[in-house]
């Protein structure tokens, strides 16, 4: 089943997914760190893997510079909570205009989320790219 656990406990993992996501759209660092555990891996498939909140959020603004202009969207395709833990993957779409075109990136993150001091976190992030569109394909 895609969805497990209390709905207490979704909403706050959604509510989570969703800050993360509007922190994006905002360039808010501060408010894209208070989403990960101080122990947390992000995982970036030809970047690296980057491990520990502080090289994290590091890492992240300075790759944001390379994106001043982004509409960040990501909602969950499954949460599956397991007492003080929870898998949940998460679909993104990223849209931002680079040498005067418009890019669209699909992808999928593949997460572990946990539990601390009553507040739901990032613990690991996975992205997977997904394959593009060609251009003269339609879009829906």
């Amino acid at each position: 089943m895609p969805f497990e656990g209390s709905f207490e406990d979704r909403l706050a993992l959604r509510e989570m997914l969703d800050a993360y996501a509007d922190a994006v759209n905002r360039a808010d660092s501060e408010a894209w760190a208070a989403t990960w555990d101080e122990g947390g891996r992000w995982s970036l498939p030809g970047f690296g893997i980057f491990e520990g909140k502080a090289k994290i959020v590091d890492t992240w603004r300075s790759a944001m510079r390379a994106f001043p202009d982004i509409v960040f969207r990501a909602w969950p395709g499954s949460i599956e909570i397991h007492g003080e833990t929870a898998a949940m993957r998460s679909y993104t779409e990223e849209i931002f205009l680079r040498d005067g075109a418009l890019h669209r990136t699909l992808g999928i993150y593949d997460d572990v989320c946990r539990r601390i001091d009553g507040r739901w976190l990032f613990a690991e992030r996975r992205f997977r790219p997904l394959p593009q569109l060609s251009k003269g394909e339609v879009q829906a």
